[in-house]
């Protein structure tokens, strides 16, 4: 197979590979990938399904000024835990952390409905992003356990199934929700589906004792960095926060956003320092030391940054220049979510002739060419235009990621896989917040630029001018100015592309080391 090398690591060092995978038998596969589709839906709906009821919750609880952190707050607890639950997967097994994880989300899904007011609610979705940090990231993990290297690709695409189906049905479904029953049916509705995926876990999962890890410290009792836990989930906090509220609380060089950033600078350098002593570190050295891991690590950040441009700026570009209703703006957009799994199924007959690096490249410079493709499209265009691009840019970056996540799954030892899984999920979630936070600042600055003398709401930001329009009223300047911030964001978006193209190009190995099963 294209792709396949030595067991050894890039950094010279030899992973762990004397270990049995653990996992269920095979009559017991069938109900462990059930619940993990389950597991995924929870995490993918709870994503998109928020969106659509926020004038229901805002119009019950008040609080319009802190709405946003229902998102933000949810998406940084994902992120700063998706290495520390990665290591302790790798520490106690999967079974636990999944086991806990959905108990904390349904937990905090029961406390949503239940809120009085909006900072309570905020917490509690805080709550729920703690047990969704361990659903992404041992959902993924136990899929690469399940199936040996040819038949992983066949878990993959129905988990990518999932999320695309949860990515189209969960704005819809959070508005029938909220308009005929009420908000807080959106948090109530997670408790049976994750009940019965917690069900299938705890009944049809069932791991080996662990062996005592030869990167332990000669002990039995495994040991756990909870400093560098801590210190990794304050500093991951800290800098998020400072990417997330920067430009839109505050102004990107005013003193919170300053102060901030210092104070996470500073936890940066204390996880360093906490990592390099500790015996069993969170975020381990060779996650960057190995030249597969990091060239993915890098990649799939690009790869979260790039997704800024459609799934953030698309539905404003159809509805404000192109003049669609807001349904229609969202299949535009969903299209991208067909295309996607169908690739990411198929991309398995790439990478066994070609290897993993070069079916990503293959994907990611056809993703690049599409993104630059979008500011040369017809003004003001048909429908149909950008959600032909969206299509084939689905079909691209199944063929990018996929691989990339098979591959490096593939070149650790069970001991090491949660953490290698953690770290690139971690890397995408972290370049989606980068991403937000850089193209909401070249889209509004477009715009200053474009309707600063024009006065009224149009002087605003991106935000103010698109709140102020029903579809089809625009303004000509303001339509024109709306589609060069846009076309501006894809051309971004086209320069992350090619940067994780470079990264493959010349970091990531040609052969990846891939491991016998």
């Amino acid at each position: 197979m294209g792709g396949v090398g030595s067991a050894d690591g890039a950094d010279g060092t030899r992973s762990v590979v004397d270990e049995a995978a653990p996992g269920p038998g095979p009559d017991r596969r069938g109900a462990v990938v059930a619940a993990l589709m389950l597991a995924m839906a929870l995490a993918a709906l709870d994503a998109t399904i928020v969106s659509t009821a926020v004038p229901q919750i805002v119009g019950d609880l008040g609080g319009f000024s802190l709405f946003s952190w229902l998102f933000s707050g949810y998406l940084l607890a994902v992120t700063v835990t998706l290495p520390v639950y990665g290591k302790l997967s790798d520490t106690f097994g999967r079974k636990p952390v999944l086991v806990v994880g959905a108990a904390l989300f349904l937990l905090g899904s029961l406390l949503c409905a239940l809120a009085w007011n909006m900072a309570a609610l905020i917490a509690f979705r805080v709550l729920q992003g703690l047990g969704g940090g361990a659903l992404q990231g041992t959902v993924q993990t136990l899929a690469a356990d399940l199936y040996p290297l040819e038949e992983r690709p066949r878990i993959q695409a129905r988990l990518s199934t999932v999320w695309a189906v949860s990515a189209i049905a969960g704005p819809g479904l959070g508005g029938v929700l909220a308009a005929y029953a009420d908000w807080r049916w959106i948090f109530l509705i997670n408790l049976p589906v994750g009940a019965l995926a917690l069900w299938l876990i705890v009944r049809h999962l069932h791991e080996p004792p662990r062996e005592k890890s030869p990167r332990g410290t000669g002990g039995t009792r495994p040991r756990v960095d909870w400093a560098g836990a801590l210190a990794v989930f304050a500093c991951g906090g800290v800098l998020l926060t400072a990417l997330v509220q920067g430009g839109v609380a505050w102004p990107w060089l005013s003193a919170p956003s300053l102060a901030l950033f210092a104070a996470g600078l500073v936890l940066l350098a204390a996880v360093v320092v906490i990592e390099r002593r500790a015996a069993e570190p969170i975020i381990p050295g060779w996650v960057w030391r190995r030249r597969t891991i990091a060239a993915v690590n890098l990649a799939l950040g690009a790869l979260g940054v790039l997704m800024v441009a459609p799934t953030v700026f698309l539905p404003t570009y159809a509805q404000s220049v192109l003049g669609l209703a807001p349904v229609a703006a969202g299949f535009v957009l969903s299209v991208w979510t067909l295309s996607w799994p169908v690739s990411a199924a198929l991309s398995q007959h790439v990478y066994r002739r070609i290897g993993f690096r070069d079916t990503a490249m293959l994907g990611i410079g056809t993703a690049a060419l599409l993104l630059f493709a979008f500011p040369f499209l017809p003004y003001p265009g048909q429908a149909w235009q950008p959600a032909l691009l969206m299509l084939l840019l689905g079909g691209a970056l199944g063929l990018f990621q996929l691989p990339l996540i098979v591959g490096v799954q593939s070149t650790v030892g069970w001991s090491e896989r949660g953490t290698a899984t953690a770290s690139v999920l971690f890397c995408r979630q972290t370049g989606q917040t980068v991403g937000a936070a850089a193209f909401g600042a070249i889209a509004n600055g477009v715009l200053a630029a474009r309707l600063g003398g024009t006065g009224g709401t149009a002087a605003g930001d991106l935000d103010s001018v698109t709140r102020a329009l029903d579809p089809g009223t625009a303004g000509e300047p303001v339509r024109r100015a709306v589609a060069d911030a846009v076309h501006a964001v894809y051309l971004g978006a086209a320069g992350a592309a090619a940067l994780a193209f470079l990264v493959l190009l010349l970091v990531a190995p040609r052969r990846f080391p891939v491991l016998p099963d």
